[in-house]
């Protein structure tokens, strides 16, 4: 791997990364099949993902002819790597074994450890012999849609595909790593002003909230639209009031601190909720929802929307919040739904669904050209990367735990081959027209 860091930063042609010998094993972050019983009776929260997750060297696997080898400068944490660290819903050796049964490419998944992650930025180091797009030396960012074209049922949208998975959680050799195995379909262009872990950030957040507010498949935001949207300053929140502000919408945005409103305010969302500060207490029990809240909630998000009821609800915490979405959306409004951080068993009042006509809409992940489609618009600099700390991935599970225990804005960094942060910026004068204090403002 030494002499794959040397190359890449000695920019070194195609042909001398074609040349280059592929190791036998590789640096990667994973968690042990045999391990899994390990937080048995405890609370979720007090699970530890700097117990599960493991940094060691593990065999590099055989490439596939649609597939490439990626040399990982930079990988970023997610939800998803939260919950295959601390074994829930359930350990994800399933989704491997499972993958295992499929042909003989997908044994290779099949093993006693799970390499984790499920973004990268990094270089293209080797090539599948069946892949056309993409040659070694490539820079590029993944993102974490894996599916076969094989089936039909992936050709409309491939989030639809029978067999879609997410890579690096329901498939192995994920990001996590200083090398990963990735479908050529996963890859995208590098933005090129972007150090590798602020390009290392994006492509499962971001592309997440392109499809669910601006593609096809999601809410379709247009003009004028007013979005509620909770968590806003967090992974996927945060590029949602992107969205909202670039499509000509007004983005309300619900935090927990005035610090998080305040950075809202300077990211241009100008109506924020304080969510701790107001006291909102949805639940008065475990069991029972608190209709009242709900009211008065919905009182204060009309006092900053001029009156009205918002058009789009970006729900993503679940059953903490999804009684108080459902009634918040304006009559003939949309839910749209990714995610339930907060537990998935959600609950709301049917009468204020139905009897208003509105819509819950869910949505997973995004398809390629979605994802592509969000890449685009972070390489033009319409959209700014979230990140907000790097760790190196030898300390990979004190950064799932900054995630798991909701104690990070934005999203955090790893740092995989590449040797120190801020490296990997191929277009500095863009960078400079686009503005430093932008790209960094999560950081300020």
């Amino acid at each position: 791997m030494q002499q794959i860091l040397e190359a890449i930063q000695a920019g070194a042609s195609s042909d001398e990364f074609a040349n280059l010998v592929i190791p036998e094993s590789y640096r990667a972050a994973f968690v042990k099949r045999d391990e899994t019983a390990m937080f048995d009776g405890i609370d979720s929260w007090d699970k530890d993902p700097r117990k599960s997750l493991h940094v060691d060297d593990v065999a590099t696997p055989e490439l596939a002819p649609d597939e490439v080898y990626v040399a990982v400068m930079a990988s970023s944490i997610n939800f998803n790597t939260v919950w295959t660290s601390i074994f829930e819903p359930l350990p994800t050796f399933g989704f491997l074994d499972k993958m295992g049964r499929q042909n003989e490419w997908g044994k290779r998944h099949s093993l006693p450890y799970h390499v984790v992650g499920s973004d990268a930025s990094g270089v293209v180091v080797h090539v599948g012999s069946a892949v056309r797009n993409w040659k070694p030396g490539d820079r590029v960012t993944v993102h974490c849609n894996y599916v076969d074209d094989q089936d039909p049922s992936a050709h409309n949208d491939s989030m639809l595909a029978s067999n879609q998975l997410i890579w690096g959680f329901e498939t192995n050799f994920g990001g996590l790593a200083d090398l990963a195995v990735v479908k050529a379909n996963q890859l995208m262009p590098k933005p090129t002003h972007l150090s590798w872990e602020e390009a290392a950030v994006n492509a499962l957040c971001s592309s997440t909230s392109y499809r669910m507010l601006v593609g096809d498949h999601g809410a379709r935001m247009k003009q004028g639209d007013s979005v509620l949207i909770w968590g806003a300053t967090g992974g996927i929140g945060g590029y949602a009031v992107q969205y909202v502000l670039n499509g000509g919408g007004t983005p309300i945005g619900v935090v927990s601190s005035p610090e998080r409103a305040e950075l809202l305010n300077k990211m241009g969302c100008e109506a924020v909720i304080d969510r701790r500060a107001e006291n909102y207490q949805f639940w008065s029990d475990e069991h029972t929802q608190d209709e009242s809240e709900w009211r008065r909630f919905g009182k204060r998000i009309r006092e900053l929307n001029g009156g009205e009821d918002v058009d789009i609800v970006f729900e993503h915490p679940g059953r903490s919040t999804m009684g108080a979405s459902v009634f918040a959306a304006k009559r003939g409004g949309t839910i749209v739904t990714c995610a339930a951080t907060s537990g998935y068993m959600v609950e709301f009042d049917n009468r204020h669904f139905w009897m208003k006509l509105k819509k819950l809409l869910s949505s997973h992940f995004a398809n390629y050209a979605e994802a592509y489609a969000a890449n685009k618009l972070l390489n033009q600099g319409r959209v700014q990367p979230l990140l907000t700390a790097t760790y190196d991935l030898e300390h990979v599970g004190d950064a799932a735990l900054s995630v798991h225990h909701n104690e990070a804005e934005g999203k955090l960094g790893v740092l995989c081959l590449a040797p120190e942060k801020n490296m990997g910026i191929d277009d500095p004068a863009k960078r400079e027209r686009i503005g430093e204090e932008k790209i960094t403002i999560f950081r300020s």
